[in-house]
């Protein structure tokens, strides 16, 4: 934990979002916001789903990490009066990214995450696709221990984006154009659950979303088996998996557009 009064949010104003420092995860939005006087950034609510609770080893007060890569953010306390909400999150700079830009994520996931990832960032509004893990068991896992196909992860991309510039449901048409959400468990030459096609929704209207695009894609004779379950705890994938096809100058190899609505 940082000294008090040290870190460089403490009295930051601008609006905008605050992110995880180590994932780059949309956490709190500047409107909730306020002075505690503590010394530490608060916020009266997080983004939804963005945090979770747990016990602090000290047995006193109750821990928040980031959903997305487990990383410490501070604690939680209530009844202390400060807002309407009665709820402080007083969270460390140190822990903290801000954006001025109120963007939104998305989890997909269709065979080899290079050409998910390759084929969604160039879109207009995206402002970053990474390649990771999702959906499985294991903590921290490894691409070794995922291509054993028995972690339970699925190899997916985060894309984050500008919701003024882009939406989520051309987003979503395009993941269902750039793979086929017909195979189960591969894409094309690459087999196992790992490679299994996939979104992860972080609402229910993203769920929606998902429900009417495959409802469509089903009216048109598409046997689709694309697997649909809440965004939990995403693992950024190693270095060398990102930007793959950029830095490696090579084109996907199973992925390519087909227009599909």
């Amino acid at each position: 934990t940082e000294r008090a009064f040290t870190g460089r949010y403490v009295n930051h104003k601008d609006k905008g979002t605050y992110t995880c420092t180590r994932c780059g995860s949309p956490l709190f939005d500047s409107t909730t916001k306020f002075d505690s006087r503590s010394g530490w950034p608060a916020f009266d609510d997080t983004i939804e789903g963005a945090a979770r609770e747990l016990p602090d080893p000290d047995g006193l007060r109750v821990e928040i990490r980031c959903v997305r890569c487990d990383g410490h953010l501070g604690h939680v306390f209530r009844g202390e009066g400060f807002t309407p909400s009665n709820t402080r999150h007083c969270v460390n700079s140190i822990s903290l990214g801000f954006s001025d830009t109120p963007l939104e994520e998305a989890f997909f996931a269709g065979g080899c995450f290079w050409g998910i990832e390759h084929l969604l960032e160039p879109l207009p509004g995206v402002v970053s696709a990474v390649s990771g893990y999702m959906g499985g068991e294991v903590k921290s896992p490894t691409y070794e221990a995922i291509c054993t196909g028995k972690t339970g992860h699925a190899e997916a991309v985060r894309v984050r984006f500008d919701p003024t510039k882009t939406t989520y449901e051309t987003l979503a048409k395009m993941f269902f154009e750039i793979h086929d959400p017909t195979q189960r468990n591969r894409q094309g030459p690459d087999k196992g659950p790992q490679y299994r096609s996939a979104v992860y929704v972080t609402s229910a209207t993203q769920g929606k979303v998902i429900d009417r695009l495959i409802t469509t894609l089903k009216k048109k004779g598409l046997d689709v088996v694309t697997e649909v379950a809440k965004a939990d705890i995403f693992w950024p994938a190693e270095a060398y998996h990102q930007d793959y096809y950029v830095r490696t100058g090579k084109a996907p190899y199973c992925h390519a557009h087909t227009p599909r609505f």
